[in-house]
């Protein structure tokens, strides 16, 4: 179609067409600017620079970047199905938790801990996908309810494992082979190669035939559907992907906390801190997630200390983000200045009649 475009772009017809100011404009396709390619090479300097940070950073700057990193992961998850998908979900948690857990469970079974979380994360995607078929035949609120009714059962049943001893909790004792030093570098590095490669992987995704189905499906299932879109199956995909992500950070968190007591990790304030994160940042937008983790990072820094009072003003501020600011931050941004540092989709760009050159796509 682009080509018979371009063709009669070229034809005497248009040719006679005016040029200079009263031209009419012609209308291109483009995905990468100029822009967008600093901005992926300034991405990967930072991330290689983050690969280095531990050797010039003292112990505890090193364990507040893990944490980050294990925040950045689960903001692009949740932002992946809720923003990407129309997968509103409240419970996310019980893949945390189930990550933490089967780490755990692993790890007493002879394996090494960081082996453990690794396959852990694994084994909970692998029991998301016959849990995908009864909970995506649910929609809307019954899907986001639902998740949160599925958290709360996990969290009852890993309560009935003796090893976990109810809400007293276990250890990840296994961790203690190691000397602080060398844990701490480690699960800080493991942190960072998961969320980069997370990330990369949601990017390339959301870049391919997936993505484009996946945002016609939040914008209208039926009209998906119509159109020859597999829309269970792609579901599906973004569905044992987030919980990939999410039991990858559960099993993350438990690296730098040691201990598991369930009632910790299957909380329902990880999916506030998710919502939170997303909606100030920007949901549906790449970007906005990272921008989000970094804000709600900095803010649990400064205020987590404070305790309840700390977890109103996160709620609040989501309110009034979603009232004021539904696009969030970086949605706001792009909306005003037109700028995608890290494209995901296409757009259209015009440009004068008058140059001649034929349209094509700008991969």
């Amino acid at each position: 179609m682009i080509n018979a475009i371009s063709s009669r772009a070229d034809s005497p017809r248009a040719a006679a067409l005016p040029v200079g100011p009263e031209a009419p404009s012609r209308i291109g396709i483009e995905r990468w600017t100029r822009t967008s390619r600093v901005a992926v090479g300034l991405l990967v300097a930072g991330q290689l620079t983050l690969a280095l940070a531990p050797l010039l950073l003292d112990p505890g700057a090193v364990d507040r970047l893990t944490i980050l990193f294990i925040y950045g992961i689960l903001a692009l998850m949740w932002n992946a199905l809720a923003g990407y998908a129309g997968l509103v979900s409240v419970g996310h948690q019980v893949f945390f938790g189930l990550g933490a857990y089967a780490a755990v469970r692993l790890a007493d079974a002879g394996l090494g801990p960081y082996s453990s979380m690794l396959l852990g994360a694994v084994t909970v995607a692998v029991v998301s996908l016959p849990v995908s078929f009864f909970m995506l035949r649910l929609r809307g609120g019954e899907f986001a309810i639902g998740m949160w009714v599925l958290a709360a059962l996990a969290h009852l049943l890993v309560n009935l494992d003796t090893l976990v001893q109810g809400e007293t909790g276990t250890s990840l004792i296994s961790l203690q082979h190691y000397e602080a030093a060398s844990r701490r570098l480690m699960t800080y590095w493991l942190a960072l190669a998961t969320m980069v490669g997370l990330a990369w992987t949601v990017f390339f995704v959301l870049r391919s035939r997936i993505g484009s189905a996946l945002q016609a499906i939040r914008d209208n299932e039926e009209a998906a559907a119509s159109v020859g879109i597999r829309v269970l199956p792609t579901k599906r995909f973004i569905f044992v992907l987030s919980a990939f992500g999410c039991a990858a950070a559960g099993a993350l968190w438990l690296a730098t906390a040691v201990t598991f007591q369930p009632k910790t990790y299957f909380g329902v304030q990880w999916t506030a801190y998710m919502l939170f994160m997303v909606l100030v940042g920007g949901i549906g937008t790449y970007e906005g997630p990272i921008i989000g983790a970094v804000l709600f990072f900095a803010v649990e820094t400064l205020f987590g200390a404070t305790g309840v009072a700390y977890l109103i003003g996160l709620g609040v501020v989501a309110v009034l983000f979603a009232l004021f600011l539904p696009k969030g931050i970086w949605g706001a941004i792009e909306q005003r200045f037109d700028l995608q540092l890290l494209p995901v989709g296409y757009r259209l760009r015009n440009s004068p009649q008058a140059t001649g050159q034929p349209l094509h796509p700008m991969a």
